[in-house]
């Protein structure tokens, strides 16, 4: 037969090309095989594999492109892909496990402090330009002039530089928890405090930079439990020697109640110890949300500005943990609508778990719903 009469040739097409997608579907599936002799791999499964990993990658790839923009920058880092992550709740739950490498930490700047410092650069940049300008040797009188006036500007900014000192012990509790400490949900309350989900491991909980951090307990004060272990041996011996005396001059600590002791050698300021109730005791759900209303009075009457709530029901109180959040952040939204005033501004609810954190997520998206 003639070349002109014979069959054309079908061009051969790829898996990729035949499923819409750029990811190469048959790399994908020779990892699949790889080391998963004994199992069944269907043929839609390297297709939705190379799919959802293809929209990860343009999500992601969009947002960081949008970060570099912001940062006048027309090149993609492993910094912009980090921030781009960072920005978005549901990337950051999806990869909060994940560490990008050279992607740096994530600023826990106020932004007042951050505008304050940048209106200060520009003025000095402004101002130091100037006497270059005028740099002449026909004009050096001028340029004198200049410096002159130079000096008195900066004579100013001494007592600029005192009130942003005396401002630090206020403003380092509104930067945030500090290192080691991720924010991963933020609800503002009624009066304008802010609640925020933190993740963190408990051998940290004494570095937290708050100024007051809660100790579930018993009626003996017992430091040998979980939150308790933590702080001893974060404040060290004084630490135990001051709850000692607040247990002599105490007494027994009744369910609810909370007493506050100094919290030596910690970041801050004071441990509010809290006797929470046993589940399946009387009235155990009531006496759940009084420990958590008297603890914030405690604070209060200190006149703090942030407290720290770590898990209060884990280990020996046996509340169930759905049943626990959903208390617990109920207690806290209503103190402040019952509250005309109050002194604090930020509420950290740490945890050390999992399991814990899905199920407050999942409890204070309800809060916003409601």
């Amino acid at each position: 037969m003639s070349a002109r009469g014979g069959k054309k040739r079908a061009t051969k097409l790829s898996r990729s090309a035949r499923a819409g997608v750029i990811f190469p579907v048959g790399r994908m599936m020779r990892y699949l095989r790889n080391g998963t002799f004994k199992y069944r791999i269907g043929m839609g499964a390297p297709v939705y594999m190379a799919a959802v990993i293809e929209y990860l990658a343009a999500e992601i790839l969009e947002l960081a492109g949008n970060a570099a923009r912001d940062n006048k920058k027309g090149r993609i880092t492993p910094r912009h892909i980090k921030l781009a992550v960072a920005n978005d709740e549901e990337l950051n739950q999806l990869l909060r496990g994940v560490t990008i490498a050279n992607g740096g930490v994530l600023p826990r700047i106020h932004p007042e402090l951050l505008s304050k410092k940048r209106g200060t650069r520009a003025r000095t940049d402004t101002q130091t330009s100037a006497p270059v300008k005028r740099d002449s040797p026909s004009k050096s009188k001028k340029t004198v002039k200049v410096f002159k006036r130079f000096k008195g500007k900066r004579g100013r900014k001494p007592k600029n530089a005192d009130s942003e000192k005396e401002s630090v012990p206020n403003s380092t509790v509104e930067d945030g928890p500090g290192e080691g400490f991720t924010i991963l949900s933020a609800k503002s309350l009624f009066l304008g405090q802010k609640l925020s989900l933190t993740e963190s491991e408990i051998s940290k909980i004494g570095s937290i930079k708050v100024e007051g951090i809660i100790n579930p307990t018993n009626a003996e004060l017992d430091l040998k439990d979980g939150v308790g272990n933590a702080l001893e041996k974060a404040g060290g011996r004084e630490f135990v020697d001051g709850v000692r005396e607040l247990r002599k001059a105490q007494g027994a600590l009744e369910v609810a109640s909370a007493a506050v002791s100094q919290a030596c050698g910690m970041s801050a300021r004071f441990i509010i110890h809290c006797n929470v109730p046993q589940w399946g005791s009387d009235k155990c759900e009531e006496q759940l949300e009084k420990t958590v209303k008297n603890c914030l009075t405690a604070a209060e009457e200190k006149k703090l500005k942030s407290v720290a709530f770590p898990s209060l029901v884990a280990g020996r109180n046996g509340f169930p943990k759905q049943t626990a959040a959903q208390l617990i952040l109920k207690a806290i939204s209503t103190h402040f609508v019952s509250s005309s005033s109050s002194s604090l501004k930020n509420i950290y609810f740490l945890l050390f778990d999992s399991e814990s954190i899905g199920i407050f997520l999942q409890e204070m998206a309800k809060m916003d719903t409601k």
